[in-house]
Formats: C-alpha cells, structure tokens, sequence
C-alpha cells in the first residue's frame, strides 16, 4: 500500500485527495447523506463519482475523501458505504483497507517527529484522531 500511495502523490505532485480525484477524473458531490453516512463511492457507466455529507467539518471533508479514494485504488468495481462511527471500531476487511490508505496518504508528507505523540502527528496532519488505530508505519 505504500508504494502505491508513494506512487500516487509523485505522481499527482501532492497528497491532497480531492486535487488527486480530479486528476482521475473522479467526479465530487458534497450532499446531504443524513445522519450516519459521511459518504460514498460508486462506479455507473464507467464514471467515477465520490459522494460525501456536505456538514462534515474540512478535517472530515478531507479524510472521507481519501478513504473513497481507497476504494477506488484498491477495490476496483465495489463501491462500497463509508458509514456511521461503528464501522470505525468494527470495519470489515474492505473498510480497514480504505482506512488505512486513507491516512497513508494524507501523512505522506508529514512524518512522526522523535517522542511525539500519534495523537500529535494527526492533529498537525488534519487528520481525525478516531483514525489513530489505522497508522501504520
């Protein structure tokens, strides 16, 4: 998974995900999702499209627009929900997999300093601190 995070922000020349979607041509909706759902990625007639709830905090925004990413990436033809805070304790393979990818990426650029706190390096990162049990280094 790191060569192809390393590979994709070389690439695309950054880590953001939204700046990276738009370079694969992956369309963005911010939408109303209720409550529960932070969003979703789905495939229809060979388009691309990246779902997420429009009154999720920039943080968020963020990080659910990288985990979908990860589904495209590594689960090609599954769309699969990105859904309520339980998915987080208990995700399933697939979930784990977009997860991780997802703070992959965004601490592509930001690296653990000596005696710093995990907490630390994803509040410096912008990344929620629910995702710490994902960080793999």
């Amino acid at each position: 998974m790191n060569d192809a995070v390393s590979k994709l922000v070389r690439k695309n020349k950054t880590n953001c995900p939204f700046t990276i979607a738009r370079n694969l041509s992956i369309t963005i909706y911010f939408e109303d999702l209720g409550n529960g759902t932070r969003g979703f990625y789905y495939r229809k007639l060979r388009r691309r499209f990246i779902c997420i709830h429009k009154d999720l905090s920039d943080e968020w925004k963020r990080f659910v627009c990288a985990h979908e990413l990860g589904h495209d990436r590594m689960h090609k033809g599954i769309s699969r929900f990105f859904v309520d805070e339980h998915s987080f304790f208990l995700p399933g393979k697939l979930e784990r997999q977009a997860n991780e990818f997802a703070v992959t990426l965004l601490l592509s650029e930001n690296k653990i300093e000596a005696g710093e706190p995990l907490h630390n390096l994803f509040l410096r990162s912008g990344i929620p601190t629910e995702m710490t049990d994902f960080y793999k280094e």
